[in-house]
């Protein structure tokens, strides 16, 4: 009786195939991720992001929007910039 050795033999390219095929496909496959995260955190913890004048970007709790006081509605651009001192 012989007996046959796989150690002695070399892998051939038709053996890679089926491996690198399955290595290839297995990322598209992938995990699901929970997208809803702002959901589950507590009001005191969502932030709501703003625009400041100068075009920066600032993130800003929900609760304090909330608390904050409205000084005066529905005024033009040209007014809001000299209130900012920007013109």
């Amino acid at each position: 009786m012989a007996s046959s050795s796989k150690k002695g033999k070399p892998i051939s390219r038709r053996g890679i195939l089926p491996l690198l095929g399955t290595s290839l496909l297995l990322p598209l496959l992938g995990y699901s991720k929970n997208e809803d995260k702002t959901e589950t955190e507590s009001p005191e913890e969502q932030y709501e992001t703003l625009l400041k004048p100068d075009g920066t970007v600032v993130k800003v709790k929900v609760k304090a929007l909330k608390k904050s006081k409205v000084v005066k509605k529905n005024i033009p651009n040209s007014t809001f910039l000299q209130w900012l001192g920007k013109k």
